[in-house]
């Protein structure tokens, strides 16, 4: 346990110089592009000089830009992610009522892409080279290939569609009045296309990475000695060859996190799941610069959370891990 705090605290420090890059770095990057949210407002809606120059000056884009980069860290300091100009409303509220919604996507998809993609990588591994693992092999690669958007696309056409098996989108049933077992039944019916569009390619990557551990594993000298005192192989292979070839997906899953979070745009935009994806894309078209840093600012919370999380995991299950920095 002291260990694990040790790992904990020391990757907290450096987590602030990460958020620190990330917000300085896409508050230069967004300003260096042209047009602000004055010039889509008034593309849309229409105006005259006097009130762009009235916009510029309610929104604070008359500053110079190091000024308005101090004010924006100044109030992160006091956790005011500041005003939506698209919404008219606090980004801290905007973004909690999607934030649910990217959550329940991602840990999903991650749970069935880990979940599945290491059981059938278990399945392959246990005996390399015969025809399931190759079956499963050539399956995962063709798998891996293809384009989330298009895999979204195929499931919305066979089982919305032609099969009318399950809804085409949406997070949940629009106006249904239902509450408590029956909402939850209905938002996991509504999320098994997205999450299965969004998994399903990152399972081929987890299988493939559990077999080709398993392969290395299969070679070392502890398993040898096992099979030498005649364990049986479903022993062998759960309690020595899956266990060991586990710890290299732990690892994977904290790095996957930030592609799982980017995968999630894409798909929560075929099937308009209101999450941080949608409001991304939202914020882009309508140069809603604040509300566009505070969705980065968040997406990045949470890949270093998860990140920290997978950390702990990891030293609990490789005592070798973390033990320089706990001795240092």
């Amino acid at each position: 346990m002291t260990r694990a705090l040790i790992l904990l605290r020391r990757r907290l420090v450096g987590s602030i110089f990460v958020l620190l890059i990330v917000v300085i770095g896409t508050f230069l990057l967004l300003e260096a592009a042209p047009g602000d949210a004055v010039d889509a407002y008034i593309v849309s809606t229409g105006g005259d000089a006097g009130m762009i120059e009235l916009l510029r000056h309610r929104w604070g884009l008359d500053q110079s830009e190091l000024t308005r980069l101090a004010n924006y860290l100044w109030a992160l300091l006091h956790l005011d992610l500041g005003q939506s100009v698209t919404f008219s409303r606090p980004i801290r509220d905007v973004i909690l009522e999607r934030l649910p919604n990217t959550l329940l996507l991602m840990v999903s998809a991650t749970a069935l892409s880990f979940g599945l993609g290491s059981a059938l990588g278990i399945y392959a591994g246990a005996r390399p080279g015969s025809v399931r693992d190759r079956f499963l092999s050539i399956g995962s690669l063709a798998l891996y290939a293809v384009p989330g958007f298009w895999l979204g696309l195929v499931l919305i056409v066979v089982f919305a569609v032609d099969l009318r098996w399950l809804p085409i989108g949406g997070i949940e049933t629009l106006a249904s009045d239902k509450t408590g077992l029956d909402r939850a039944t209905d938002i996991a019916i509504h999320l098994v296309l997205p999450v299965s569009a969004l998994g399903f390619i990152y399972l081929a990557l987890y299988l493939r990475m559990m077999r080709a551990g398993m392969a290395e594993v299969w070679r070392q000298d502890f398993v040898l000695a096992a099979r030498a005192k005649g364990l049986s192989r479903r022993r062998i292979v759960l309690a020595h060859v899956a266990r060991n070839a586990l710890l290299p997906l732990v690892t994977m899953l904290g790095l996957q996190s930030a592609q799982m979070l980017g995968g999630s745009v894409v798909i929560e935009s075929v099937f308009s799941v209101p999450g941080l994806g949608r409001l991304a894309q939202e914020a882009v078209a309508a140069r809603d610069t604040p509300l566009l840093l505070g969705i980065i600012l968040t997406s990045a919370v949470l890949v270093i959370v998860i990140n920290l999380l997978v950390d702990i995991a990891y030293a609990f299950l490789d005592p070798r891990v973390g033990a320089g920095e706990a001795g240092a």
